[in-house]
């Protein structure tokens, strides 16, 4: 396992390749759409992730060598596996006759293709979730290594989840490879009696998988729709795999009732609209019923979690036919009981959002300047943002203007971006009218 955090999806650019053309035949998107279920394959043959990514790696620089001129295969995912497998097992036949070893490296590889007895994750997307989720690995950890191999985020879309500069992210990923490699950390679908001490720490890969695609860290799009779509089925999944597991119904309701707004959160053009301001008209109805029924199903069972108080702050806004309708005294209680299991600053910014929706912009603006002391979350965009809203229903303009600029300095999608340009010049227009 190399030292660098230069593996992976990342490597996949036409600059690497030398090959430009490549892309003349399949995107680099569509790459990324393979990418995952190729290492989640090799992966459960070898039980290593670092070779499998590099002989994924190795597969998709093949394909980048003979697609465009042999044309792209029927179905170019089984072309990148069958690629890759030959790749990997060839890699370990090599180290292993050097170790004179090979009938044990042949029997290590018989194992990792027989499937644990019992309900197992078959799917291989959460499959590999449940593998590199190792409890031998700090939870933070486990999800960041988790999103950076085989999610497709790149180390500063990681970065940007944990609120973390990207070096220290990238720091923090080669000392998890590292330890993964001397403690010869074996990833394997665990037994059936395991899965509950990985259960935390897929619940929250699950999770901001759908975070970025809901409102892209950077890029020209708010929605990857296309996280979205993959979160909500690895979700579904988790639900079918583990049907009386509250938690779980719970991420799953969650994610359909915030996604249920996915339409109406852009205009036309793709600028951002507020939850505020969106045509609830365009609001999918039937993810939102199945959602508000997954969530009183989960909180039936007497079990409550961070991701069933999620959900019913998300069914707090589902349910109310406008904005002023919003029940905000009950979202600021149910962030206050989300702070018992997730103690965080980002959690205690939200209420302050709720808390300033009840009692008015200067209580939760008091909140809000007390959290930009803490060094994580003074160089989160969301908590100027914030800030900067708060100012402006308090007509402190300048204050406003000057929040909205302290965003602008951290990285955010071009919707954002346009969205606070806008803001400031309304500001900045209402001030020269002034008398």
């Amino acid at each position: 396992m190399g030292g660098n955090d230069s593996g992976g999806v990342d490597r996949l650019g036409g600059d690497s390749s030398g090959d430009a053309d490549a892309y003349a035949v399949l995107t680099e998107e569509d790459f990324r759409a393979h990418w995952w279920p190729a290492v989640a394959s090799i992966t459960r043959l070898v039980g290593d992730l670092a070779a499998a990514e590099d002989a994924v790696q190795d597969a998709v620089l093949a394909a980048m060598e003979q697609w465009p001129t042999r044309g792209v295969p029927a179905n170019p995912r089984a072309w990148l596996i069958s690629v890759a497998r030959h790749k990997a097992l060839d890699s370990l036949r090599r180290q292993e006759r050097r170790r004179t070893k090979e009938p044990e490296a042949l029997r290590d590889w018989h194992e990792a293709v027989t499937p644990p007895p019992g309900p197992v994750p078959d799917d291989d997307q959460l499959g590999l979730i449940f593998m590199c989720c190792h409890p031998a690995l700090d939870l933070p950890i486990q999800v960041a290594l988790t999103l950076r191999a085989l999610c497709g985020l790149s180390t500063a879309e990681v970065a940007a989840l944990f609120l973390l500069p990207e070096p220290t992210m990238a720091k923090r990923l080669t000392r998890a490879r590292r330890k993964i490699r001397d403690a010869g950390i074996r990833l394997q679908v665990p037994a059936p009696e395991s899965l509950a001490d990985r259960l935390a720490g897929v619940l929250r890969v699950v999770y901001l998988v759908f975070t970025e695609g809901h409102k892209a860290a950077t890029g020209g799009t708010l929605v990857r729709g296309h996280l979205c779509d993959l979160a909500i089925g690895l979700a579904r999944g988790l639900h079918r795999l583990l049907p009386h597991e509250p938690e779980a119904m719970g991420l799953l309701a969650l994610l359909l009732l915030i996604d249920a707004r996915r339409a109406a959160r852009t205009d036309g053009a793709g600028n951002l609209v507020l939850l505020e301001d969106q045509d609830r008209r365009l609001w999918n109805q039937h993810m939102i019923r199945e959602g508000e029924q997954l969530l009183e199903r989960a909180l039936r069972r007497g079990r409550p979690g961070p991701y069933q108080l999620h959900a019913a702050i998300a069914a707090c806004h589902s349910t109310a036919a406008e904005p002023a309708g919003t029940d905000w005294r009950q979202i600021a209680l149910l962030y206050g009981e989300l702070l018992r299991y997730e103690p965080t600053p980002v959690v205690e910014a939200n209420r302050a959002i709720a808390i300033a929706m009840t009692e008015g912009p200067a209580a939760g603006l008091v909140i809000l300047d007390t959290l930009g002391r803490h060094p994580q979350l003074s160089h989160w965009p969301q908590l100027h943002l914030a800030r900067a809203d708060l100012l402006r229903r308090l007509d402190r303009s300048s204050e406003a203007i000057d929040a909205y600029r302290t965003a602008l300095k951290f990285p955010l999608s071009t919707a954002e971006r346009t969205f606070i340009n806008s803001r400031i010049d309304q500001l900045n227009t209402s001030h020269d009218r002034r008398p």
